[in-house]
């Protein structure tokens, strides 16, 4: 990763009025202008006495600074508490916001009368996590708000506690964990099942450690196992309090920028878990966050995943057990061959599938598509199930056909000849659960991400948020492998692979006897390859090579443009140097690099529009 270079310059706004350029400032989707009470003559016009403070507002629309008088009346102590980071409230545009102290005893510009800081409303992130919030805004194409609301504390605090005595966190094993702490970035390839605590414990040990984990669920099993051992935790975000005064700090993605004083280790662990990447704007990923962070201040870091990405494996040198070792702590694979079935007769349960389902005890299926049918065709004249112009296929729910966006919809009749039965080339979960349920003649339970209560039959089906609610089973069944194989998305292959170690994790390791059935077409797929070998490595090898070919992630930089104001921003950039620009496609643009420079520089310069604009820079799924 490069160092950017921030191009900020000192701003004169409406904490900072100059009567001699009343302009009007940009605030949410509005305009506002300065308020009657806030403008001076210019005869009045004196230098500011007394101390002045630069703040950045809490305005995502301006992400600029603004110079403020500290009040004399704050000599009660107030004025003492100020420091780089503090959250204060400021007079801007007429109305009063929330803000950051970026700077304190700045020498304002000449003939400005200043506006007096309102509140003092606690305490905020520090001057390192404010260099690394600007530091996030260029190489996710954001607003440095957006972080720092990420930075600062979910309640205001007064004060930070004092720290007492750190307690010794007991000595552990000479073993991999403890190899990787001696490197710089390292990545440890560890079994499915691997509860995090063992890296963890490596990391307390050389002092305050930060710990992210993709859940929830993770992260508070993780911080009692912790705890515990004797070791301080601050669970992110509530303890925000508690890190700022000195802790080891346990959290999800938003740990990433949890206050950390004394930081000795960073520990990222599933990093390839793709809830590591915020979905909202600006798109910013956790393991890349806290590598930066660990970088500036020369600390240790380590990965410690099954699958690792690519970015991972780019970042930091690779370990791992030995091959037996490995090979051990994932479960049995079989394939189940479909590539004789007639995709037009056979359901989604061969007769392999059927007699294995009825002979084990908790059985859980993966099918991620929703509804009852997918793909249809009439049973008399064969033709596909469409929407009126022919372009999408249309799926059944209930007693209509729909298209998948609900734009379009039609009573159960074949368009081209008029009959009214139709047979499934590509069932649903819903139909798949009932097709299970008079197979296996008992109840199945169905699992989605809007699914509320958990799953408690023997045999369950689901989409992929079935392996996150689920925590043991004894085989696990991908009904249709080859909808991920084939997914049109250039992480398919990782994706693809992530599913299975997720499933390897509720089945454990050969020794527990589970087993991860896949049904394909495709059984020589180096994603099926590695899992049946668990080795990872072979994915690896082959999607280093393919995206190094075409310039992909990790091996070039990419963003994708989309929302009302795409057009306009699209336009204004131009053809920069180094990028180019591919579309529309379905209202979204793709902005390719060789390297993530020349991209973000030229989204930093390019001024955003009025129209709201969404800007991912190197997105999971495009």
């Amino acid at each position: 990763m490069g160092t950017h270079r921030s191009g900020r310059r000192r701003e004169v706004g409406a904490g900072a009025l100059n009567p001699t350029d009343q302009g009007r400032l940009d605030l949410d989707d509005g305009i506002i202008a300065p308020s009657p009470a806030d403008t001076i003559s210019i005869a009045e016009q004196a230098r500011p006495s007394g101390r002045v403070v630069r703040v950045l507002p809490d305005v995502p629309a301006i992400d600029r600074e603004f110079d403020y008088l500290v009040p004399a009346s704050w000599g009660d102590g107030r004025a003492d508490r100020l420091q780089v980071g503090s959250m204060v409230r400021v007079p801007l545009a007429g109305r009063r916001v929330g803000g950051w102290v970026t700077a304190l005893d700045v020498e304002p510009e000449p003939g400005i009368t200043l506006a007096e800081l309102a509140k003092l409303s606690g305490v905020g992130p520090d001057d390192e996590l404010i260099e690394l919030a600007g530091w996030a805004a260029w190489r996710w194409a954001g607003r440095r708000v957006a972080f720092m609301r990420a930075a600062s504390p979910p309640r205001m605090v007064a004060a930070v506690p004092v720290r007492a005595p750190r307690a010794p966190v007991p000595s552990g094993p000479t073993d991999v964990f403890h190899d990787a702490f001696e490197l710089d970035v390292a990545v440890v390839r560890v079994p499915p099942s691997d509860d995090g605590v063992a890296v963890s414990m490596a990391a307390c040990r050389l002092g305050d450690a930060l710990i992210i984990v993709p859940d929830v669920t993770r992260a508070r099993r993780l911080a009692i196992a912790l705890r515990r051992a004797g070791v301080k935790v601050a669970l992110a975000p509530d303890d925000w309090a508690m890190a700022a005064g000195g802790a080891t700090v346990v959290g999800t993605r938003s740990a990433a920028w949890m206050p950390m004083p004394a930081l000795a280790a960073v520990v990222v662990i599933d990093e390839h878990d793709e809830a590591l990447q915020d979905e909202r704007t600006p798109t910013w990923h956790a393991r890349d966050v806290v590598l930066e962070r660990a970088r500036r201040r020369g600390v240790p870091s380590v990965m410690a995943t099954p699958v690792p990405s690519l970015e991972a494996l780019r970042a930091g040198r690779l370990l791992r057990l030995s091959r037996s070792q490995e090979r051990e702590t994932w479960p049995i694979v079989e394939v189940l061959d479909r590539r004789d079935d007639d995709p037009a007769k056979a359901g989604p349960f061969s007769e392999q599938l059927t007699a294995l389902i009825r002979g084990s005890q908790r059985v859980v299926c993966v099918l991620n598509r929703k509804g009852r049918s997918r793909l249809l065709a009439c049973a008399t004249c064969g033709e596909l199930a469409r929407t009126d112009d022919g372009t999408r296929a249309m799926v059944q729910r209930d007693d209509r056909l729909e298209a998948p966006d609900g734009s379009e919809q039609r009573p159960v009749v074949c368009a081209n000849c008029g009959a009214t039965r139709l047979k499934n080339l590509r069932v649903g979960i819903d139909r798949a659960r009932e097709e299970l349920a008079a197979l296996v003649g008992e109840e199945v339970a169905e699992v989605t991400a809007e699914s509320d209560e958990l799953a408690t039959t023997r045999v369950v089906i689901g989409t992929e948020a079935v392996l996150h609610r689920v925590e043991e089973a004894d085989v696990v069944v991908f009904l249709d492998l080859d909808q991920e194989l084939l997914a049109p998305r250039q992480r398919t292959v990782e994706q693809a692979l992530a599913l299975l170690a997720r499933a390897a994790r509720l089945l454990g390791g050969r020794d527990r006897g589970g087993r991860l059935v896949v049904q394909t077409r495709q059984p020589d797929h180096e994603v099926i390859r590695a899992a049946q070998r668990a080795d990872p490595s072979i994915v690896a090898i082959v999607e280093r090579d393919r995206r190094k070919a075409v310039g992909s992630p990790p091996y070039g930089a990419q963003a994708a443009v989309s929302g009302a104001g795409g057009a306009e921003l699209i336009e204004t950039l131009g053809q920069p140097p180094g990028v180019q620009v591919r579309g529309p496609l379905d209202g979204r643009w793709l902005l390719r690099a060789d390297s993530h420079h020349p991209l973000l520089d030229a989204l930093a310069a390019t001024p955003r529009p009025s129209a709201r604009v969404r800007v991912e820079v190197d997105p999971l799924r495009v």
